[in-house]
């Protein structure tokens, strides 16, 4: 047995296999919560009478807002535990992943720090979600031509 398959073999004895169904129905529950929360949200906001489109950007403000606040308070990553890829998906995940960074190098300083790492997680996100509507778009685009 070579040392690799010693490696493998070790590795694989340590390390508990993940109870995929359970991280599932959690992450499904807590992102469905986060959602409709959102939901809520805009409905009230329309409630308050105020139009559809600004009552949804008041919305995604509001979801930023909570989410860089109990990232802030180290809360989102209790949450996280729990919650697992939940937490991902919906804007408030994009928030975590943009203050996280910022918050952790703040001490050193606005420039290099927050300025310089905000954007370590989050920008491949923005970077491949931009690259990939643009080729997407341009297929829709050609198909749609015939």
């Amino acid at each position: 047995m070579t040392d690799k398959q010693k490696y493998s073999k070790m590795v694989e004895k340590q390390t508990k296999n993940s109870p995929i169904l359970k991280n599932c129905i959690k992450a499904f529950l807590f992102g469905g919560a986060i959602c409709t929360v959102g939901q809520v949200l805009t409905d009230v906001y329309m409630s308050l009478k105020i139009e559809k489109t600004d009552a949804q950007t008041l919305t995604s403000i509001t979801l930023v807002l909570v989410g860089v606040l109990l990232t802030a308070f180290h809360v989102y990553e209790k949450i996280a535990k729990h919650a697992g890829a939940g937490t991902l998906v919906p804007i408030t995940g994009f928030a975590n992943s943009v203050a996280s960074p910022a918050i952790e190098f703040k001490s050193e300083g606005f420039i290099l720090g927050v300025g310089a790492m905000m954007f370590t997680i989050a920008g491949p996100v923005i970077v491949y979600g931009t690259v990939a509507s643009v080729v997407y778009g341009f297929i829709y685009w050609v198909t749609t031509l015939f």
